[in-house]
């Protein structure tokens, strides 16, 4: 049985689709286990266990009934960053690098933050459709 894991609602589902199948396999070893950049699903797992999903947001409104509303003004700049995505990863740089190689928007450099943890390095990006992810070290 999975553990609790974030299933991504997406719009630009092709973009979304290419950017993270870059990444997760370089940065957390993640296996696509379903889909491709056609959608409307994908998924990724890391020793048999789901890490993330991408599901198209028009096909989701479809299957629950929901097609027919129109679409949700876009959020506030607070709402849109209610919860990000976090990977801890070996090399900040690198995996920033390469994440922005592949289609990600840079927002943050990696910085070391000591007032975060003695040897903490972060940065911080946006995938395809703006969702936020910090890479960290530590």
């Amino acid at each position: 049985m999975d553990a609790l894991y974030p299933r991504l609602l997406v719009t630009r589902f092709a973009a979304c689709f290419r950017f993270y199948d870059a990444v997760l396999p370089e940065l957390l070893g993640a296996v696509r286990q379903k889909g491709d950049e056609c959608g409307p699903y994908a998924n990724w797992d890391v020793a048999d266990q789901a890490v993330l999903v991408l599901y198209d947001r028009a096909a989701l409104a479809d299957a629950i009934g929901t097609g027919e509303l129109p679409p949700p003004a876009p959020p506030a700049q607070d709402a849109q960053d209610a919860a990000m995505l976090v990977s801890r990863v070996a090399d900040v740089d690198a995996a920033l690098a390469f994440c922005l190689e592949n289609g990600g928007t840079l927002v943050t450099p990696a910085t070391d933050r000591p007032e975060w943890g003695p040897t903490l390095r972060s940065a911080h990006l946006r995938d395809p459709e703006g969702r936020l992810i910090e890479l960290q070290s530590y």
